[in-house]
């Protein structure tokens, strides 16, 4: 084994048996395939195996099945064993075992190493190994999470304050990244304020940054919302071109069975694109949690209506609404109309009609159809028609359909191939190497060309 290679494929999942397909060869009873598997390399079969054999006392066996993995010095399966040793109650094993990485500076090592160190009591120990790190945005927010542990919140605290302000600068308006180093030493900063009932101070530092939400989430707006400041929230709602403050609010709101509340926050008319859909989206999702599927379906079809607005997600949710609320019928009528309007139906609209039409018993129609369609054969809709024969118990038939169809997706049909015994060409199928892309070494020169 090498570990530049069993990164790769664990990273990308390719010429490897996914996570997914593990768990299918273990419901399907296939143990000793899954055993075998991981004594040739396949990453995902032998964490899994280990956690099975650690379950059942056989922590040695375990360890054996994981020790050609560790032996290639590969961070990822040091940090799988250390979880479960710390699981077992073996913790020194596993400070030992991931000690070395920490010491060569990887930051998710030293992030790892840190948080184990400080949940056995060694805080002050795993503060003085990230503080040197701290420009790390990994390994600061590591700082911040064992401070708390380590009574050490304000030497962390002095520790970003030192490093808001000493960012990267840039002149050119289209340059937005932030003036700090790291760049979320102002979000730690204000999480360690929050922690410490210092929250008007929080409050005060999340005001000044310049990227306002993260992964859909807004620091400042839950901040506000876990600590009841609904005319705050209501005012920065008013005031966030992305929305997401209003649904940190219509969720409180909601949470605090102020139903028709949060639902005025999201009628409320928007500034921005971005806020309209989102909102729009968040509230019909709101209706249907509480028993308003058909106020949702109109939420979503003047949504769906206005120029633009028929993208295939938006359609999406509007369909499976129809569904949901026993409406498929009037879902196919409306995709109907669409068709008529448009003039085509291109796959990812089509696919929609597929479940409205299983609700209206047409599943024969539907794969009839589906087989019919141009794009039907080409590798990202093949499955679709797959899907319906195996969800009519024709297994077999799908295995065959996408076998006559060699660009369709091979996790796919390895699934399909597991659920019909066929473990082996399942293995070999998912197996199978492509070239590796060759990523040019980087020369610290900028490119004018793509890729930049």
């Amino acid at each position: 084994m090498d570990a530049v290679d069993l990164d790769y494929r664990a990273r990308t999942l390719s010429a490897c048996i996914p996570p997914h397909l593990v768990s299918r060869l273990l419901e399907f009873g296939h143990d000793e395939e899954v055993a075998s598997q991981a004594g040739r390399g396949e990453w995902f079969c032998a964490r899994e195996r280990a956690r099975m054999l650690g379950e059942q006392g056989r922590q040695d066996e375990a360890l054996e099945v994981l020790a050609p993995y560790l032996a290639t010095g590969w961070w990822r399966a040091a940090e799988s064993t250390a979880e479960l040793l710390e699981a077992w109650g073996r913790v020194e094993g596993a400070i030992a075992l991931t000690g070395p990485h920490a010491e060569a500076g990887d930051p998710l090592a030293l992030g790892f190493f840190a948080r184990l160190l400080a949940r056995h009591g060694r805080g002050d120990e795993a503060f003085a190994l990230l503080r040197p790190h701290v420009d790390d945005w990994f390994c600061a927010a590591a700082l911040v999470d064992v401070a708390a542990g380590a009574d050490r919140d304000e030497e962390a605290a002095a520790l970003l304050t030192d490093r808001i302000g000493t960012g990267h600068r840039c002149e050119s308006p289209s340059c937005r990244r932030g003036d700090a180093e790291p760049f979320n030493a102002v979000g730690l900063l204000a999480s360690i304020r929050e922690r410490q009932g210092r929250v008007d101070d929080a409050v005060a530092l999340l005001r000044t940054r310049d990227t306002t939400s993260v992964n859909n989430r807004d620091q400042l707006a839950d901040l506000l919302a876990r600590h009841g400041r609904i005319e705050e929230l209501r005012t920065y709602a008013a005031t966030d071109y992305h929305g997401h403050a209003a649904q940190s609010l219509a969720e409180l709101l909601e949470e605090r069975g102020d139903v028709e509340g949060a639902i005025d926050v999201y009628r409320q008319p928007e500034d921005s694109a971005a806020r309209r859909c989102n909102g729009a989206v968040q509230l019909a999702r709101l209706l249907a949690r509480h028993d308003r599927g058909d106020e949702a379906i109109e939420v979503m079809r003047a949504l769906a209506d206005v120029p633009g607005g028929a993208e295939d997600w938006i359609l999406d949710l509007l369909c499976t609404l129809y569904a949901e609320q026993g409406r498929a019928r009037a879902g196919l009528a409306y995709l109907d109309d669409l068709k008529a309007r448009r003039g085509q139906e291109e796959w990812e609209v089509f696919r929609l009609r597929l479940p409205l039409m299983v609700a209206c018993g047409l599943r024969e129609e539907a794969i009839e159809r589906a087989r019919a369609h141009p794009e039907g054969r080409t590798r990202y809709t093949a499955w679709s028609t797959a899907e319906l024969l195996a969800d009519a118990g024709r297994t077999a038939e799908a295995v065959a359909f996408l076998e006559r169809h060699s660009t369709a997706d091979s996790g796919i049909l390895a699934w399909h191939l597991i659920g019909i015994g066929r473990v082996k060409d399942a293995v070999a199928l998912v197996q199978q190497r492509e070239p590796r892309p060759v990523v040019p070494p980087r020369t610290g020169v900028l490119d004018d060309e793509p890729p930049f």
